[in-house]
């Protein structure tokens, strides 16, 4: 998987300077005080981005650099995974759970084992995200202790997950407890469930439209590898380098009941 490899490479070439994973929400809103880099470089050259209705794939040259994806929660409800396989996806992240937005309960979702075993069954890769409310580094530590704990039992039941993504975002309810948070509390919230997370032995990754991801510090994102939302963009315009890109939140997979997010994933 090697998900760390592309931010080295920019890394090197230039300084780099959340939509949500359930549902659509503004992906590619600019917050103000930016510290954008002028001198970024993509890693990607985007004239290799092939546009389909629902699939989206990477070429660089003639070779494909690049799988097609979804993630789900509950909100997805039962899914028929063998037809989305035969639909083409090729990996799937999962939700694990959340935390409340207002009462701020971690729960479990309630799909999440049902998902895990049925993208298994039908040959796709599957991930996993955890969405978090956390308005501290104790409740982000509970959070991670809480996604490990399933994740592992996930493993034991033949999974095969190695990455546990964190998706924090502001939501749009009244109440809800962490839509105030300062740049460094985020900042604070996130390294302490990625640190959490590798030390259980998983990949961490971070979830965000530009917003949200331009919230955290630098140093937590040339760390830490990320999952772009962007959408209605023909390529992503977030001065960011990313192993992922959410680019829909409206797909129709073939068993799939609802609108799904789709997702294209870069490789070495």
């Amino acid at each position: 998987m090697r998900l760390l490899d592309r931010r080295t490479f920019v890394a090197g070439a230039a300084a780099l300077v959340a939509g949500a994973a359930f549902g659509c929400a503004p992906s590619g809103a600019s917050a103000g005080g930016e510290e954008e880099a002028p001198t970024f470089v993509s890693p990607y050259n985007w004239e290799g981005l092939q546009r389909g209705d629902l699939r989206w794939d990477y070429f660089e040259g003639d070779q494909l650099r690049s799988r097609w994806g979804i993630d789900v929660s509950e909100h997805q409800q039962f899914i028929d995974w063998l037809q989305v396989a035969e639909a083409g996806v090729e990996f799937a992240f999962a939700r694990i759970g959340y935390r409340g937005a207002t009462e701020g309960v971690v729960g479990e979702d309630d799909y999440f084992f049902v998902n895990i075993e049925g993208a298994a069954r039908a040959g796709i890769q599957v991930e996993s995200y955890f969405f978090s409310q956390a308005v501290s580094e104790e409740e982000a530590q509970e959070e991670a202790a809480f996604a490990i704990a399933q994740v592992q039992e996930a493993n034991r039941q033949g999974a095969g997950i190695s990455i546990i993504a964190y998706d924090h975002e502001p939501v749009e309810m009244e109440g809800a407890r962490a839509n105030s948070l300062g740049s460094d509390q985020l900042t604070a919230n996130a390294q302490a469930f990625c640190r959490a997370v590798e030390a259980a032995g998983f990949q961490p990754l971070i979830y965000g439209n530009r917003r949200s991801l331009f919230q955290l510090s630098q140093e937590l994102r040339d760390a830490t590898p990320l999952w772009l939302a962007e959408y209605n963009a023909p390529t992503p315009t977030a001065p960011l380098s990313f192993q992922i890109w959410q680019y829909s939140c409206t797909g129709e997979i073939p068993g799939i009941p609802t609108n799904v997010d789709l997702n294209i994933w870069f490789e070495e």
